[in-house]
């Protein structure tokens, strides 16, 4: 049965100070173990002036459990480049509300698409966001569960016969599969751009050939190599490669795992959860091999110029995505004035050394 759901968003857009306000706030959340609180802290200011817009939208969507801080780096990294940053507490599957998994399989892109048709409406007159937010220039970014419902939301129809136990009753992924004409008529053209990072479901049967063949939206993956919740060659890099339609990127971190790029660095009161019946609240967030924070300022980085790119139609940011694939393989070479030579092909942005353990691939419709 379908039923009434309340979400609860943090929203971080472009704001003027005041007289006398300072950046900067804390964040009081919950974190994996629901019993263990953290404090974070950011650059935003709460209910500040909003500057003039309107500005684009980009909507965050969590993983399976999480919630709308989960990702708050590039919340309030996006609102200070100019964007308005929605980001979802996903009823049914947050840490302190983690329901059933199949609630979230059915409702991760309905919550997407209700959030997007919500921020438009506050942004139309007489609301609460009005001259603030541009949804017909919007973008959509989900990390694992989120970027399941990324991939449904862009054309990305579900299989007729998933490989897995815990469905949705009676049919009900069916709204949303790639055989139904009412699906196939449903993508929103104010959504111009999206990030699916380590987006779950390849495995799982969630979607096949045809189904994929369905994302016309440009859209960037984003993931670990050694992914094992996702899968890497027949999980993410397999959507990417089945999305033959549309105009497409995969950022790949080397040997990172399912955490790549998307949650904020393990905060400190996760370090002492070591009771083996509590969940681990430190590996949820972070990964054996990479650095947390330069996963994110890469993310921000590539989530810039490519947001940039497809929702404000800044043709320069495209310098920063045409690159040698494999980040080792670019040659450094500046002069002695630190302007690039004939022979420079390093990452546009990344100092020298800095792209090694990255691939960025392209693929055209």
């Amino acid at each position: 049965a379908r039923y009434e759901r309340t979400l609860t968003l943090e929203v971080w857009y472009p704001a003027t100070l005041q007289s006398g306000q300072k950046p900067g706030g804390e964040y009081r959340v919950i974190t994996r173990d629901p019993a263990v609180l953290a404090t974070l802290h950011g650059q935003a200011v709460r209910d500040a002036q909003p500057a003039k817009g309107p500005f684009p939208l980009v909507i965050i969507s969590h993983g399976y459990p999480g919630n709308r801080f989960l990702m708050a780096h590039i919340g309030e990294n996006l609102a200070s480049k100019g964007y308005v940053a929605a980001s979802i507490d996903h009823k049914d599957s947050t840490y302190d509300d983690q329901q059933n998994f199949a609630s979230t399989l059915y409702n991760r892109a309905f919550d997407q698409l209700f959030v997007l048709n919500e921020m438009d409406r506050l942004g139309g007159a007489g609301q609460p966001f009005a001259g603030v937010i541009d949804a017909s220039r919007s973008g959509l970014i989900g990390y694992s569960m989120g970027g399941y419902g990324v991939v449904n939301v862009i054309g990305g129809g579900y299989s007729a016969k998933p490989k897995f136990q815990n469905l949705p009753p009676n049919q009900l992924l069916e709204h949303r599969g790639a055989a139904n004409p009412d699906y196939q008529k449903s993508r929103d053209s104010r959504i111009k751009a999206a990030i699916a990072i380590g987006p779950w479901g390849m495995q799982g049967g969630f979607w096949d050939a045809e189904g994929l063949k369905g994302i016309r939206t440009p859209v960037m993956f984003v993931a670990g190599s050694v992914d094992d919740v996702s899968g890497y060659e027949h999980g993410v890099r397999a959507i990417y490669e089945g999305a033959v339609n549309a105009p497409r990127y995969l950022l790949t971190f080397i040997n990172a795992n399912h955490n790549a790029a998307a949650p904020y660095p393990a905060p400190r009161e996760s370090y002492a959860t070591a009771d083996p019946a509590r969940p681990n609240s430190y590996a949820h967030y972070a990964d054996a091999v990479w650095d947390t924070v330069r996963m994110n300022n890469i993310f921000h980085h590539f989530a810039t110029a490519y947001f940039d790119l497809h929702l404000k139609g800044d043709a320069a940011k495209q310098a920063y995505l045409d690159v040698t694939p494999n980040g080792k393989d670019g040659v450094f070479a500046v002069d002695r004035d630190g302007k690039p030579t004939a022979k420079h092909t390093y990452w546009k942005g990344f100092k020298r050394g800095t792209a090694v353990g990255l691939i960025l691939e392209h693929a055209k419709p």
